[in-house]
């Protein structure tokens, strides 16, 4: 059946360990992303994000439930699943840009030699970098760097795209250009993507679908199927980001009403 869901995340409980204690990071997590969705996971910090992109990555397997791709159950990385991450060290500081997209094709054994040259520089165009493919990365800006990542996330053609809020060690400016280039990337190649941010605005800007997560540990409290166009006015878009806001920190609002009347 077409509409079967690409990924589907049912009932996940993860927990990691620090030095003194195991930390419950999400608790019965259920969502299922379908082809060419641009799902995104928002919620404050410390709500399990980063964790759950971890696990649907292969790098966590849950204490509880079950993630699948495609029918078949996820217990470790692969190619099929691409991640990219906020930091802009992700990038090989000795290889060139054109370098840096080709290892992964190589390194997989996906393509060699001129095919996965062909196909680097196929996807270092679309993200308009075409003359730094033969610059190394101390010479870019984080923006740019963010684009060869993407490059290199994208040339992989996986299933799905994984990004741990990629923008956000990004300055504004930059970040705003940033999600307007992914979204025409998004028009050109209708890739799936699994985004995850703690910035409403950019949920609103960048998704098609939002789940919301509730703080420690992070368990849904929502999902909103229905986005503002992006050509909307924006009074759409404000008016639903004032909606999440209350949904996702409303019990703190109550606690406080409660202890000021205490």
């Amino acid at each position: 059946m077409a509409t079967d869901p690409l990924l589907d995340v049912r009932g996940v409980t993860l927990q990691y360990k620090t030095k003194d204690h195991l930390v419950t990071a999400t608790y019965r997590v259920d969502f299922h992303v379908f082809r060419s969705d641009r799902f995104v996971v928002l919620g404050p910090s410390g709500c399990g994000k980063s964790t759950l992109l971890k696990a649907v990555g292969g790098y966590l397997n849950p204490v509880e439930g079950e993630i699948r791709l495609k029918g078949h159950e996820v217990t470790r990385p692969g190619p099929d699943r691409m991640m990219v991450f906020q930091e802009f060290d992700q990038l090989l500081p000795w290889k060139t840009v054109k370098e840096n997209v080709m290892f992964a094709l190589t390194a997989t054994g996906k393509l060699a030699g001129r095919s996965a040259e062909n196909k680097a520089l196929e996807y270092i165009a679309k993200v308009k970098l075409s003359k730094f493919a033969d610059s190394f990365p101390h010479t870019l800006s984080g923006g740019m760097k963010q684009r060869v990542a993407i490059a290199r996330g994208m040339a992989m053609e996986p299933d799905i795209l994984l990004m741990d809020e990629p923008f956000a060690a990004l300055d504004a400016l930059t970040r705003r250009k940033m999600q307007d280039e992914l979204l025409q990337l998004w028009d050109d190649t209708h890739f799936t993507v699994l985004f995850v941010t703690h910035s409403i605005p950019e949920a609103i800007k960048i998704g098609s679908r939002i789940l919301l997560l509730s703080p420690h540990p992070g368990q849904v409290k929502a999902e909103i199927n229905s986005l503002p166009r992006q050509e909307s006015d924006g009074d759409e878009a404000k008016a639903l980001e004032q909606k999440i806001h209350t949904m996702l920190f409303a019990d703190e609002v109550e606690e406080e009403a409660e202890h000021s009347h205490g």
